[in-house]
């Protein structure tokens, strides 16, 4: 072979290994999904910027919201009506606890709970003294933030489970001052959240005795909350929530030092002197979040919630518990 003919054969040769690449890029690019359309959505938070939110936090700072086509907004604020603004569709996702979507169903807004994030019912009743149980709290004057939310839905339950009537204790509306009314004598025990409470006062040196509501009964705690309407109409996007939801959470369980430094970051407020404190209440927080089935919703918690919240009259609605949540967007364990 001379060198023309080999010049012309290595042309032809280096053409068809053009056209063979051009050809697999082809196929390549066919196979692959479409990159998410991309959209702002804002999440109510109904909070303000705080370390019980780190999930949230770490599945920003990582990318897992972007990755889903999703630039995420956070709104905070001590809002009281999130969940109607999430069924009217002023909101389209809101961090809620299952006592609002029972509550809101009953009211006809169409809101739906789509992933299960606090497995356990957060709230209690702390004193100073010991507490042997519940019992114990008859005749003692009790605070609570108010008759209100959780809180106060979390006390009701207790007290109807335990066969403790409601006037044998002196309810004592005392707003967000637990720690300091409990520390000043003011009243002898105070309904609180046992990731924050009692791990402020642990940190001032006090022993503290704990009565936790979900001993007695499980209620649906916090989880993110949407409406039919985009369920119906944008499922990818409540899918690509729930993922970017459930990522963040999962590395948080996995590697609590990193997830507190990217929590930092978003709230200012913690500083070197306070984030021991804050980051024993991360530390608190974690156990309400293991399961075994990250983001499924337990039937028979819903269950059971709505029963409750017909016994004492805070719906008189005919409800069924399986219109109000979704394991449907939930990865599978």
């Amino acid at each position: 072979m001379n060198t023309q003919e080999w010049s012309s054969r290595a042309r032809c040769a280096w053409a068809a290994l053009c056209v063979l690449a051009l050809v697999a890029l082809a196929v390549g690019c066919a196979g692959a999904s479409p990159a998410p359309e991309p959209r702002t959505v804002t999440l109510a938070m109904g909070y303000v910027p705080n370390v019980q939110f780190t999930p949230v936090y770490v599945a920003m700072e990582r990318g897992y919201f972007a990755e889903e086509g999703i630039t995420l907004e956070l709104d905070y604020g001590m809002e009281n009506d999130l969940l109607k603004l999430a069924g009217t569709g002023d909101r389209q996702f809101v961090i809620g606890s299952g006592d609002q979507v029972i509550l809101a169903r009953a009211q006809g807004l169409p809101v739906v709970y789509v992933a299960n994030w606090y497995r356990q019912f957060p709230v209690a009743v702390a004193a100073l003294h010991p507490l042997e149980g519940p019992q114990d709290l008859v005749g003692m004057d009790v605070g609570i933030p108010g008759p209100y939310g959780a809180s106060y839905i979390g006390w009701q339950a207790l007290l109807d489970m335990t066969g403790i009537q409601a006037e044998d204790v002196n309810l004592v509306t005392i707003g967000y001052a637990q720690v300091e009314s409990l520390v000043a004598g003011q009243v002898d025990a105070a309904v609180v959240y046992v990731m924050n409470e009692p791990v402020q006062l642990r940190a001032q040196g006090y022993d503290v005795s704990l009565i936790e509501v979900d001993d007695y009964i499980h209620f649906v705690s916090n989880g993110l909350i949407t409406n039919e309407e985009t369920i119906a109409q944008q499922p990818e996007l409540v899918r690509g929530m729930v993922r970017a939801l459930m990522r963040g959470l999962q590395d948080t369980l996995d590697d609590p030092d990193a997830a507190f430094s990217i929590c930092r970051q978003y709230v200012p407020e913690i500083d070197d002197e306070s984030a021991p404190l804050q980051r024993a209440v991360l530390d608190a927080a974690l156990s309400f979040w293991r399961a075994e089935a990250p983001g499924h919703s337990n039937p028979d918690d819903w269950a059971a919630s709505v029963a409750f919240m017909q016994q004492i009259g805070m719906i008189d609605a005919d409800l069924d518990p399986a219109d109000m949540f979704s394991n449907d967007f939930v990865p599978a364990p």
